[in-house]
């Protein structure tokens, strides 16, 4: 009596199976970083933006390089200056005083990106070349412009903040009309290297 070939190759698959799956699989014993919970770096900055306006071409610091319809590009559009594109190279300071030593350039835009309300969207580094630091910390995040304090990412940075993440905590600390403004910047790092 010749045995079903189809019944012996169905045992066959099953005990194949079987052993595979009842053999443990080994797991890298690969155990997941936890982020600090406080930062390794903390640092403090103030910012100074000055928007061209027509008449201010020698000390200007940013300008609108796009605008909607509806308006130009000296002044900022109304409507919570919705569609402004602002391109920017601001001084850095230790302290918020406009006149004092800069210890870097804050180089990136920002885009008013609601009609409704002033808020922005911010993509922007800071450029260190001090003998205090060097290298640059990279910025992006959103900016409702009403709160007290705004928090964005720190996704990045080179030299002395090599691959740094964190948070940057912007507070407006001062404002003229729409041509000046100086932003606070706290910045706590969470990833040092």
């Amino acid at each position: 009596m010749e045995p079903n070939k189809g019944l012996v190759s169905a045992l066959f698959l099953f005990f194949l199976l079987h052993a595979t799956m009842a053999s443990p699989t080994p797991k890298p014993h690969i155990k997941p970083r936890s982020p600090p919970h406080h930062p390794c770096r903390h640092l403090t900055f103030y910012f100074h933006d000055i928007i061209f306006n027509g008449k201010n071409f020698k000390n200007a610091t940013a300008a609108i390089v796009g605008s909607p319809p509806w308006s130009n590009r000296t002044i900022l559009a109304g409507q919570s200056h919705f569609g402004n594109l602002v391109v920017f190279d601001d001084p850095i300071t230790l302290d918020n005083n406009l006149h004092s030593a800069p210890v870097g350039r804050a180089q990136g835009f920002y885009i008013y990106d609601r009609k409704d309300i002033f808020t922005a969207w911010l993509g922007f580094s800071f450029v260190f070349n001090s003998t205090q630091h060097r290298g640059s910390i990279n910025f992006a995040g959103a900016d409702p412009l009403m709160n007290k304090t705004r928090d964005i990412s720190v996704i990045g940075g080179t030299g002395d903040f090599f691959m740094t993440r964190g948070v940057a905590t912007l507070e407006t600390d001062a404002f003229e009309g729409e041509v000046y403004f100086r932003l606070r910047v706290d910045i706590k790092l969470y990833e040092c290297w």
